[in-house]
């Protein structure tokens, strides 16, 4: 038998007499939960450090590079070129990197304490870290407006939220699952 085919077991039925189809439980795939909580702790781990590791990487090496000389009353070698010639943008984007860097330290500490993956000490980091990258990115590029790059930044923060907090909407609303409820319901009626 391939691994695809499923045994079906008949057996009678106390109440009705009927035989009733019933799944050979070791034969059955284990079931993931779908949504935020089908994510493992491990796999949230993972994606905590790496976005700790990108933060980390992109607030170290500032796009545009550091001067390389001293310019007495201009610069001085070593200090970030984004911040001398960039200066809101370049606290947009330091900012943004702290915020991602401090929630995904903070999402890894509560992962190895052994805090729930559905919690809201879990989801609230993951949110603004993973947001806060895709904010870092696009205050890294020139010519973009800092208004919509905070614009864009909140969407996906509400987008992400909304997302992670209703992932049970379609099940509440799963015309097939309560029909199946309901048949099964009158089964032994029939």
């Amino acid at each position: 038998m391939s691994e695809s085919e499923t045994y079906v077991v008949a057996t009678l039925s106390s109440s009705s007499g009927q035989p009733e189809d019933k799944q050979d439980p070791s034969q059955c795939p284990r079931r993931r939960l779908p949504g935020w909580e089908g994510n493992e702790s491990n796999t949230l781990l993972v994606v905590a450090t790496l976005i700790t590791a990108l933060t980390y990487q992109v607030g170290t090496n500032i796009p545009g590079g550091c001067w390389q000389d001293d310019k007495v009353g201009d610069h001085t070698a070593g200090d970030p070129i984004m911040r001398d010639r960039h200066r809101k943008r370049y606290w947009l984007f330091m900012t943004a990197s702290w915020m991602g860097f401090g929630s995904s330290m903070l999402m890894t500490v509560y992962l190895l304490t052994g805090v729930p993956v559905n919690s809201r000490r879990v989801r609230w980091p993951f949110v603004v870290a993973y947001s806060s990258l895709m904010l870092t990115f696009i205050t890294s590029q020139p010519r973009t407006s800092l208004v919509m790059d905070l614009a864009l930044w909140v969407c996906l923060l509400l987008f992400l939220w909304v997302a992670i907090s209703f992932k049970n909407l379609e099940e509440r609303f799963c015309w097939r699952a309560s029909f199946d409820r309901m048949k099964n319901s009158f089964k032994g009626y029939c």
